[in-house]
């Protein structure tokens, strides 16, 4: 069986050490977010996600959910699980207090979220996608949609989902068919199937806002012709009662590899009653403030995988008893010395542990950043924050769910035969963490996005104001010998980057293939550094606090550090031999050669 303590004293040091969260008390709306309030919420999400959550892990990966006739049931356990989430208040977190939200920082939802993730992902899918559906509305719904579903999906009795993807089409949106008819009066009959529809159908509210996309009859072909409605499953009274069924129902749910507790299902819409949101043909850009969201908890999900695999893998590295040491017998007294003595356990060990801990720094950076984005006076300011999450979102979507897949298989490598089985819940994590490299776009989605819309974006502005606050740290710790270890292989990298994108830039100017065909390793390349970066900043503050209370703490965090830069940051030069190598090693095999 999966266990699972929430690592409170790593988010104490990366939010108050690394971080220095304190700043955003400074922020208009934020006086009371004190490091002593995201201290006692993460405790508490931590207490709730160990004794409430965890424990209905497995039997809801074992119960699956139940389709019967259109109604969707959830594993035993998960509605008074629910019930008690949504009445503590954590469906409200980061929520506008306008609508009943409690206004905390992006930063700390960020943070909860992942305490959810590692417990039970199935279970958090389905607050999840109301927290993208919530975003979405506060960002583009009109006055009466807001005043009418926002407080409802904060207090959590209603939930939301996002319809996007068809049975012809999934990453190329421009192929959907479900129609929105006029109807009179702001309504809209929307007609049309939608499949893989996450918490589409399920027991746990009174109510599903379902946000659709779909085409107007007069609309143009292509992305340019979508626009977003918004679909209750029951009709709403200007009051906010409950009518009647709207014409939306569940027709099928998907037999999954994992993820079987959360509700995947096929949505038929027959001539269901919706309302616009925004401007006719402007869909895909609503629908990407809630897919921006969706991504970055998709890398908070590949972070909380990646967390809970390492903590089961590393204790029963502790306790299995298999061969000996090679420099000697490190416990005499017993048969055997633990697996953690051999270097290939440590080394599957210590990759989890680099990366996980890394991509926490990252997560907390960048939740950090769009709370500046969204609440610093300066527009300056807020508009270099938007650049930093604007280039990371794919970024950090891609490769930390890569890493929480990789660890989950580490994982089970670390536990032998005996990951392999069912009883001791590893394999359960490799099923579920599968997934996260599917959906959210995939992750060479997520590579094209990055190499064809963010470094050209803005004239290449989001990567040079990345790079020039790494190149700022590296110039700032220059003049101490304790951090070369760390600035000096990240400015390299740096220097490396900076290459390869003019080179690449050059060639896809000619051949838009060069681009696609390295973009994966191109992601990689980005992320490693920044990770690197982290690193190098909580190899700093550990340097400085070595020698004190919680020595072994700091001692741990230096010789992670110096593990990523000796063993997982050279990676980078493979990445960019592939880089330099371009599109023709994949594309000069004709099609018929395959």
């Amino acid at each position: 069986m999966i266990n699972y303590k929430a690592p409170l004293r790593d988010y104490r040091f990366v939010l108050e050490e690394v971080l220095e969260v304190a700043q955003l008390a400074a922020l208009p709306g934020y006086a009371e977010a004190t490091p002593e309030i995201f201290a006692s919420v993460i405790e508490a999400a931590g207490t709730f996600c160990e004794h409430v959550l965890l424990p209905l892990n497995a039997s809801g990966d074992r119960e699956g959910c139940r389709y019967e006739s259109g109604v969707v049931r959830t594993p035993r356990g998960f509605k008074a699980a629910y019930d008690r989430y949504r009445q503590d208040g954590w469906t409200a977190v980061d929520g506008d207090p306008e609508y009943g939200g409690q206004g905390l920082p992006h930063t700390l939802y960020y943070c909860v979220a992942e305490l959810l993730f590692s417990a039970n992902l199935s279970f958090a899918m389905y607050p999840g996608l109301s927290s993208g559906a919530y975003r979405a509305l506060r960002a583009h719904g009109n006055a009466e949609q807001q005043a009418l579903y926002l407080p409802r999906l904060l207090a959590g009795t209603w939930s939301g989902t996002m319809c996007l993807t068809e049975p012809q089409c999934g990453s190329d949106l421009g192929l959907i068919q479900t129609r929105a008819m006029p109807d009179g009066d702001g309504v809209y009959r929307v007609t049309g199937t939608k499949v893989f529809i996450s918490a589409g159908e399920h027991d746990l509210t009174e109510n599903i806002v379902h946000l659709v996309l779909a085409r107007l009859p007069d609309a143009p072909p292509g992305t340019h012709g979508i626009s977003l409605f918004l679909v209750p499953k029951f009709l709403v009274a200007k009051d906010g009662t409950l009518g009647i069924r709207n014409a939306v129902s569940c027709i099928a749910i998907e037999h999954k590899m994992g993820l079987k507790a959360s509700a995947t299902c096929a949505m038929s819409f027959d001539e269901a009653i919706g309302t616009l949101v925004g401007a006719p043909n402007t869909g895909m850009h609503q629908m990407f403030t809630m897919m921006n969201v969706s991504r970055l908890g998709v890398a908070l999900q590949g972070l909380g995988l990646g967390e809970v695999a390492y903590q089961n893998a590393v204790a029963y590295a502790r306790e299995r008893l298999q061969g000996r040491a090679l420099t000697g017998a490190k416990m005499p007294g017993k048969v055997a010395d633990p697996i953690l003595v051999h270097p290939d356990v440590r080394r599957m060990l210590l990759t989890m542990k680099a990366n996980t801990e890394a991509a926490r720094a990252l997560c907390s950076w960048i939740g950090l950043s769009i709370d500046v984005a969204e609440k610093h006076p300066d527009d300056a300011t807020r508009e270099a924050a938007d650049d930093l999450v604007a280039l990371l979102t794919p970024v950090m979507k891609a490769y930390f769910s890569d890493a929480g897949f990789t660890a989950a298989n580490l994982a089970l490598q670390v536990f032998g035969g005996h990951g392999y089985v069912s009883d001791n819940g590893i394999e359960q994590l490799v099923r579920d963490a599968r997934i996260t490299q599917i959906y959210e776009g995939t992750n060479a989605v997520q590579a094209l996005d990055l190499v064809g819309r963010k470094l050209p974006m803005h004239k290449g502005r989001l990567l040079k104001r990345f790079l020039g606050i790494i190149g700022a740290f590296i110039q700032e710790n220059r003049a101490s010998p304790d951090m070369g270890e760390f600035t000096a292989p990240l400015g390299e990298v740096v220097g490396e980057l900076q290459q390869v994108t003019g080179t690449l830039g050059q060639r896809a100017a000619q051949n838009p293939d060069e681009a696609a065909a390295v973009a994966g390793e191109y992601l990689k390349l980005l992320a490693l550094i920044a990770l690197a970066f982290m690193w190098a900043r909580m190899a700093k503050i550990a340097l400085a606090k070595v020698g004190g209370d919680e020595n072994d703490f700091y001692q741990a965090k230096l010789a992670t550090a110096r593990f990523f830069m000796a063993r997982i940051l050279p990676e980078t030069a493979s990445l960019t031999a592939i880089i330099a190598a371009g599109a023709r090693p994949l594309m000069e095999l004709d099609v018929d050669g395959f």
